[in-house]
C-alpha cells in the first residue's frame, strides 16, 4: 500500500539540504504532502510571505501537495491520513510531538538529511529556462541585401495575431531526466547514474502549436494518442498554452514519450516509448470528418509529420483534396523528419514552404552527390513547392524560392553557443509559415524563422515561443 507522507517546515529558501529531504521522502514510496508553516504560525521567524513560500514548493518534482497550514501537527497528520512523517536530522535528539502521534497510529517518524546531491532544482531549471541573448548574432548584411529592416519585421510579428492554423501531426511528449553520477559499476565498465529531477515538455506537432500560440495566432492541433498518463498531462499542458487540441484515441499504441537521460548539460542516453504503425483507416475517416467541418476556419494548415504512422499517404491524400474542394486559397506547409526514422519530405505535394534538412532532402531525391543548390532546386522540383529553407545545422539555413530578384540565398546560424538543437527545426517552421501567412516575402520569412530557432537552442528543452521574444531580439 502506498504511503501518505509528511514533511513540515517554513521553508524561507528552497535550499539542497530542503531538496535532500523532499526527496528522500518521496523514494520511501507513496504521496509527500509538504505543510508550510503560515506567517502567524511562523511569526518573526517569516523572512518570506507565505504564498511566495509555497510556490517555490509546488513547482517542485517530489512534491504530490503543498498547503499553508496554521493549525496543530495532530490535525495535519489526521486531515490527510498521515502514516510517516519525516524530519530533519538535527531534530533526532529534541522531543518530537509527531513521535507518540505516529506511534498511536502505527506509523513511523523517520529522520534523515537525505543524500548529497550536488546539482540544486534552481540550478537544473535554470539549465532549461535560462536564455543568454548574447549569443545571437544578427547577419546584417543579409538584412541589407533583401531591403528588411527591424521595424518591417516588428509589424509582420504583430499581425501574427490575426493568423488562424491547423496544426496536424504526430505529438510527441519529451522528458527530461536530470542524474546525478554516481560512478563506475563494480561488475562491468557501465556509468551508474541516480535521477534528481525530472521535466517533461511537448514536443512534434505539439509544440509546433505551441509555438504558433505563444507567438499569438489561434490555433488548433489534430493528432493520435494512446490511452494512458501521458495523454492526459499532455491535454492539460497543450491547454495551458491555448491550444485546441482535437486528440483521436488509438487503443493499439502509446502516446509517443522520449526520454533524455542528462548529466551535466550533456545527454547520456535517449529512450523512446513508440508505435510506428499506420493508424487504422477506420480512425483515418473520423479525422477527416471532424476536419471538414473546420477548415473553413483556417488561414495556414501546417503538417508536420515525424513519421510515426499517424500520416499515411493515402491519407495525406485525401487531406490534401479535401482542402483544394473547401479551402483553397488556405496556405500549407509541410516538414517531415528523418532523424532515427526515415520520411519522405517531397510526398507533401504543392505545398507553400517546406523544410526539410539536407539529410532528408537527400534521402527524399535519392541524391548523395550534388551541391547544395542543385539539391534544393531538385526537392523543390520534386514536391512542387514554392519555397525551400533547407536546414545545414550549424552552417545555417539555404533559401530556395522562385519569388523575387535572389533565387536562392543563405542565413548562417544565428546563435553560435547553442544548449540543445532538438526544437530548432519546430520553431523555424512554424514562424516562416506565420510570416508568410501575414504577407511576408521569403527573405523575411527565412530570418524570422532562423531568429525563433536561435532563440529555441538557447535554452534546454521545448519551451513555447513568444512574439515578445522575437521583438525584444528586432530593437
Amino acid at each position: 500500500m502506498d504511503n501518505n507522507i509528511l514533511v513540515t517546515g517554513r521553508f524561507n529558501i528552497l535550499h539542497p539540504g530542503h531538496i535532500r529531504l523532499l526527496k528522500f521522502a518521496k523514494e520511501l514510496g507513496g504521496k509527500l504532502f509538504v505543510g508550510v508553516e503560515s506567517d502567524i504560525k511562523a511569526g518573526i521567524h517569516a523572512y518570506v510571505n507565505e504564498n511566495l513560500r509555497i510556490d517555490s514548493l509546488k513547482s517542485n518534482n517530489w512534491v504530490d501537495e503543498c498547503f499553508i497550514y496554521n493549525e496543530s501537527i495532530e490535525t495535519i497528520i489526521n486531515k490527510y491520513n498521515i502514516n510517516i512523517v519525516v524530519k530533519g536530522k538535527e531534530h533526532e535528539n529534541k522531543y518530537n510531538e509527531e513521535f507518540v502521534l505516529m506511534k498511536n497510529k502505527g506509523g513511523k517518524l523517520i529522520f534523515s538529511s537525505g543524500e548529497s546531491i550536488f546539482s540544486s532544482v534552481d540550478l537544473i531549471t535554470k539549465e532549461f529556462n535560462e536564455l543568454n541573448s548574447n549569443t545571437i548574432k544578427i547577419p546584417f548584411d543579409y538584412l541589407e541585401r533583401h531591403n528588411i529592416t527591424f521595424e518591417k519585421l516588428r509589424k509582420i510579428v504583430s499581425k501574427f495575431s490575426k493568423a488562424r492554423v491547423c496544426v496536424i501531426g504526430d505529438l510527441i511528449m519529451d522528458e527530461y531526466i536530470t542524474c546525478q553520477a554516481l560512478g563506475m559499476s563494480q561488475e562491468d565498465p557501465t556509468i551508474v547514474v541516480t535521477p534528481i529531477h525530472t521535466t517533461t515538455f511537448v514536443g512534434g506537432a505539439g509544440i509546433v502549436a505551441a509555438h504558433a500560440c505563444g507567438l499569438g495566432a489561434q490555433v488548433e492541433l489534430f493528432t493520435v494518442v494512446g490511452k494512458d498518463e501521458v495523454k492526459d498531462l499532455a491535454y492539460n499542458k497543450l491547454n495551458d498554452f491555448k491550444v485546441v487540441s482535437n486528440f483521436f484515441v488509438d487503443d493499439s499504441r502509446p502516446t509517443t514519450l522520449k526520454q533524455r537521460f542528462r548529466s551535466k548539460g550533456k545527454t547520456l542516453l535517449r529512450v523512446s516509448h513508440l508505435h510506428q504503425g499506420p493508424i487504422s483507416r477506420e480512425l483515418q475517416k473520423k479525422i477527416i470528418n471532424k476536419l471538414e467541418s473546420k477548415l473553413q476556419n483556417f488561414d495556414l494548415f501546417v503538417f508536420s509529420d515525424f513519421n510515426y504512422g499517424f500520416l499515411p499517404q493515402e491519407f495525406v491524400d485525401e487531406i490534401l483534396i479535401l482542402i483544394k474542394n473547401k479551402n483553397p486559397k488556405i496556405m500549407l506547409v509541410a516538414d517531415s523528419q528523418s532523424s532515427s526514422q526515415i520520411g519522405d519530405i517531397s510526398r507533401f505535394k504543392n505545398m507553400h514552404l517546406i523544410t526539410p534538412t539536407e539529410h532528408e532532402a537527400r534521402i527524399s531525391t535519392k541524391n548523395y552527390e550534388a551541391g547544395l543548390v542543385v539539391l534544393s532546386e531538385k526537392i523543390k522540383s520534386q514536391s512542387k513547392a514554392m519555397n525551400v529553407l533547407l536546414k545545414l545545422g550549424e552552417e545555417g539555413l539555404l533559401i530556395h524560392s522562385d519569388n523575387g530578384t535572389f533565387i536562392t540565398d543563405r542565413l548562417v546560424a544565428l546563435n553560435s553557443s547553442p544548449k540543445d538543437v532538438s526544437g530548432a527545426g519546430d520553431s523555424l517552421l512554424i514562424t516562416s509559415a506565420l510570416a508568410l501567412v501575414c504577407e511576408a516575402t521569403i527573405w523575411d520569412a527565412a530570418f524570422l524563422g532562423s531568429l525563433a530557432a536561435s532563440i529555441q537552442v538557447g535554452r534546454v528543452g521545448n519551451t513555447p515561443l513568444t512574439n515578445l521574444e522575437l521583438e525584444k531580439n528586432l530593437k
